[in-house]
């Protein structure tokens, strides 16, 4: 295994790769700026891994994924640097490079929770979903200047607060960017303390509904049947107030995981890879 460390632009490479594998796994230190909630000024330099296939002869199809968010501050700050390893390596192979951001408070990247959406009774998940459209935003932006991406060909994904976070995003109608796929999107659940009941399911309903307005992109949706954040008729209520405002949304359900569906992006990738893969050819990706 070998390893290289690079400046690009004010942003820190880090690649390792191994001679024999054409799948190689970079790391770019990239500086962010943004305002949190409160009107505070926030600079962070986030962690942005990039899996691609080193082999590619010409510019490929870009996908920015993006991960989750914990119960807890702890828990956020515990997950180290978001990979999907397994995840990215299945997206490579359909032609991709896959770039994951750890937003702000997650993991390596550090700083303050700037995603908080306060408490469960009074939600500002508006707030929320605004900060974290701005990094996936700008996340899109570097990728666009890497040279082995085509920058008209993006597509955006994420699993839980990360789908609902690739929703926000796709409301933007950011160039370049001309799908969507949300993993079991949403905010708020505890499996713990509210099983399949997050808090306020009516103000998440009319976030989607927002969101609704303005996407001019396709987008899929995927919710295992026993989702125990969300449960299995808020997310289909969800879709539906999507569409009713102008969206354009593929329900599918996935069936039952274990105890908890929620997980079927990590732990089921049998259960949404048929749907991903023909709703990417339908697109042209």
């Amino acid at each position: 295994m070998q390893r290289s460390r690079l400046l690009i632009g004010g942003m820190f490479l880090v690649a390792s790769f191994s001679a024999s594998a054409a799948i190689v796994e970079e790391v770019i230190d990239m500086p962010i700026e943004l305002v949190d909630r409160h009107g505070k000024e926030v600079k962070q330099t986030m962690k942005v891994t990039i899996f691609r296939d080193d082999a590619a002869t010409a510019s490929q199809p870009f996908l920015v994924l993006n991960h989750g968010r914990a119960v807890n501050a702890a828990k956020n700050a515990a997950m180290g640097r978001s990979r999907y390893a397994k995840q990215s390596n299945y997206f490579v192979g359909k032609g991709f490079v896959v770039i994951l951001p750890t937003r702000i408070g997650y993991g390596e990247t550090g700083g303050p929770d700037v995603e908080d959406k306060g408490a469960c009774t009074n939600p500002k998940y508006a707030e929320s979903f605004r900060i974290t459209s701005l990094q996936v935003e700008r996340v899109v932006e570097l990728a666009k200047t890497l040279p082995y991406v085509d920058p008209t060909r993006g597509l955006i994904a994420g699993q839980s607060y990360g789908g609902i976070t690739t929703i926000a995003t796709a409301a933007k109608s950011i160039p370049g960017v001309i799908a969507a796929i949300n993993f079991a999107g949403g905010g708020g659940g505890n499996p713990e303390t509210k099983p399949m009941n997050p808090c306020r399911p009516d103000l998440l309903e009319a976030e989607y509904a927002r969101f609704g307005k303005t996407a001019k992109i396709p987008t899929l949706w995927l919710y295992s049947e026993n989702d125990q954040f969300f449960g299995t008729d808020k997310p289909k209520e969800w879709a539906a107030a999507y569409v009713g405002q102008g969206g354009t949304a593929e329900f599918v359900e996935l069936p039952a995981y274990g105890s908890d569906g929620h997980a079927s992006f990590v732990r089921n990738p049998a259960a949404w890879q048929p749907s991903v893969e023909r709703f990417i050819e339908n697109v042209g990706l």
